[in-house]
């Protein structure tokens, strides 16, 4: 564990009707399903004392229970991963929530022990993953979520649109894309859920923006780590291709 003193616990929301493609956390990449290899793959780090599915989902709660995990039904509708997660860990003791996404079935353990250790400062509340773009990557895709940030490596904002604009176009500035694996203090996570969604937030449709309109920090963490999300069924055919390669 990073610290005896620090109670972590990852949690992983899984929604079973995902907009762009429904049921995606039960197809299979080889022999598992997605929701298992990423719940898998949270316990196989062996970092967090616990490791617990949140869905609203009977199907993902069958899957999730037959592999022998740890699995709860949210007992509302939410608005976001963040409100989902929070019912989840209301009554639970715990320090640092982390959020992994349901459909990053690649997850690995370093960007996950930086991203914990970011808490043993205690003015930080909230942190994330980021990574520089790669040449061949559509920077221009409003799907990957941009980020720039601080000297202290706090985000100033996260944009759909390619932030920084280069008006100077020999500026070495790399442009960073957002991972979105969070760690919260459980106080700060709970405090989001009373925050009303902000006119940044509404535009962006982008949760994390509401932490920064509140006035709460996001540390980001830099990662090199590749991160294959599963959104699409192009995606999901791609991540059966890099299984056979790793």
């Amino acid at each position: 564990k990073i610290t005896a003193l620090m109670k972590t616990i990852a949690v992983i929301p899984a929604r079973y009707a995902a907009t762009r493609f429904p049921g995606k956390l039960m197809e299979k990449i080889g022999e598992k399903t997605i929701i298992s290899m990423v719940y898998e793959n949270a316990v196989s780090t062996q970092l967090f004392d616990q490791v617990l599915v949140v869905t609203d989902s009977k199907i993902i709660y069958n899957e999730i229970i037959n592999t022998g995990g740890n699995v709860v039904m949210s007992k509302g509708e939410h608005q976001s991963g963040s409100d989902r997660i929070a019912e989840a860990i209301e009554e639970i003791d715990v320090d640092v929530v982390v959020n992994i996404q349901g459909d990053e079935p690649f997850i690995k353990k370093a960007p996950l022990k930086n991203l914990l250790e970011s808490f043993q400062n205690p003015e930080v509340r909230v942190a994330s993953l980021m990574k520089k773009f790669e040449p061949h990557e559509e920077i221009g895709n409003p799907n990957w979520v941009k980020v720039v940030f601080n000297i202290q490596k706090d985000a100033l904002y996260f944009s759909r649109s390619i932030i920084p604009f280069k008006r100077n176009l020999s500026s070495p500035k790399s442009v960073y894309k957002h991972i979105g694996v969070y760690g919260f203090r459980k106080k700060t996570l709970l405090a989001f859920t009373h925050w009303s969604m902000g006119e940044l937030e509404q535009a962006e449709m982008l949760e994390q923006l509401r932490y920064l309109e509140n006035g709460v920090n996001i540390r980001m963490v830099e990662t090199t780590e590749t991160s294959l999300g599963i959104d699409t069924p192009e995606d999901l055919e791609a991540a059966k291709k890099y299984i056979k390669l790793i």
